[in-house]
């Protein structure tokens, strides 16, 4: 409202100053021309030109007067000689022409004294600024009506738009996570708040039907090594009471007390990596020199199982976390050593690939399934037939936060036979020696 009221006003005092512009222009016109038609500036000359114009130019008013103030021409009452432009009011109109009309004009002394005046009808200045006034007020008066009625219109609108969303939210606190607010197809900033709180809420769905998948998980998972637990307790309760049997209940129990400690110690390690503080600070890490660490970790439980595990060239580094780096790899591993029978073939390799570096772990196992193998990665998810195995169910799980945390990912494909995973993570360039001033060993080859 007050940005049209300027507009208007501005406009207004636009048109009224290019009005006196005109008015200001065309009486000095005509003053030029009357003195030139007289050709010298004393009463004498300028008499007759006068008292033709006032009988011929009924436009513009005029009036001679000498020295002492007389009037010797014209069509206007005397005035104080005073030289330049001036406004005037109606009252210096001569009796028979009285008119409301203001006038504006010029004044020049003459070389005798005597003084010479011409003017014009002023007045559409007049009804200028009155029609500004009139319009101001109208504007005003329009404005604040469409103001006020706008304002409870739009207020009315946002009001029940809000009141959508606040009903919507209300559902969603009586239990119906379902629930979505609706869109109106107007593209405007609240269809944007609903896109913005929609997807919001779709992601707290998700992560509530997650947590409770992970609950049912949990319960199912800890059943097993409480009700183990449970059962030894029982058994060493009702056997003989000696001091063998006492400590075998005791270490049997104990091995079930450590699987249960182990799952819940590998949902809080995952938990601090999905909210990326399970490092404080990142150094260089070397691959092969990470590689040939975990194949010496490793090789034992491959001979146990006479499993070949092989390294292969492996080169590049990465910025990270070498506990978390050495925990990914070492997972990747320990599954395809638990999960591939006797006498199977384990490979480690990896190279640098622009500014990525990836890292492969492969088998010749039975693999996995396509349809299944993004849903290993998901918490507590174990194939059916790897039930027999020992395990939390979390070892994948952990390999993928761990690479989203470096910036990297990770994928599962066929081997050909068996399973391939590769790891991608970014891959730095380093012309210095590593900390601590070790250099970057070449890559070696071992087989067990």
């Amino acid at each position: 409202m007050l940005s049209g009221m300027l507009v208007i006003l501005l406009s207004g005092l636009h048109s009224q100053r290019s009005l006196q512009g005109q008015i200001r222009h065309a009486v000095t016109a005509e003053r030029a021309e009357v003195l030139s038609a007289a050709g010298r500036q004393d009463i004498g000359h300028m008499l007759p030109v006068i008292r033709n114009l006032v009988r011929n130019e009924p436009a513009f008013f005029y009036l001679l007067q000498d020295a002492s103030g007389a009037i010797l021409a014209g069509n206007m009452l005397h005035l104080r000689p005073v030289s330049g432009g001036r406004w005037l009011s109606w009252a210096h109109r001569l009796p028979f022409g009285a008119n409301d009309i203001p006038v504006y004009g010029e004044g020049v002394v003459l070389a005798d004294g005597g003084y010479f005046f011409v003017g014009i009808d002023a007045s559409p200045l007049r009804r200028l600024r009155h029609d500004i006034r009139a319009i101001m007020i109208w504007s005003l008066c329009g404005f604040c009506v469409l103001g006020i009625g706008g304002g409870l219109i739009l207020s009315a609108v946002i009001l029940r738009r809000i009141e959508t969303i606040s009903v919507t939210a209300r559902r969603i606190m009586s239990g119906d996570i379902s629930q979505r607010i609706p869109y109106q197809g107007t593209d405007d900033e609240f269809d944007h708040l609903a896109h913005s709180l929609n997807a919001m809420l779709e992601q707290n769905e998700r992560l509530i039907a997650s947590l409770r998948q992970v609950s049912n998980d949990i319960a199912h998972d800890m059943r097993r090594p409480l009700s183990h637990l449970r059962q030894r307790l029982e058994t060493a309760s009702l056997a003989e009471h000696t001091s063998d049997g006492f400590r075998a209940a005791i270490d049997d129990a104990v091995v079930e007390l450590d699987l249960a400690l182990e799952i819940f110690s590998s949902l809080l390690r995952l938990s601090r990596i999905e909210g990326g503080i399970a490092t404080d600070t990142m150094v260089p890490v070397a691959l092969d020199t990470l590689t040939a660490q975990v194949a010496e970790l490793y090789r034992p439980a491959a001979e146990d199982r006479h499993q070949a595990l092989i390294v292969g060239p492996v080169s590049g580094t990465v910025d990270g976390d070498p506990v978390l780096l050495m925990q990914m790899l070492s997972n990747l591993v320990e599954n395809a050593i638990n999960h591939t029978p006797n006498g199977s073939r384990i490979t480690i390799d990896g190279g640098v690939d622009g500014d990525r570096v990836t890292l492969v772990v492969a088998d010749n196992g039975a693999g996995i399934p396509a349809d299944s193998r993004e849903r290993v990665f998901h918490r507590f998810v174990r194939l059916d037939r790897s039930r027999s195995v020992p395990g939390s169910g979390l070892g994948l799980s952990l390999v993928r936060a761990i690479a989203r945390l470096h910036g990297g990912t990770i994928t599962l494909s066929d081997n050909r036979p068996g399973l391939r995973c590769t790891v991608v993570l970014p891959h730095i360039a380093l012309s210095e020696t590593l900390p601590g001033g070790m250099r970057n060993p070449p890559g070696n080859s071992q087989e067990a």
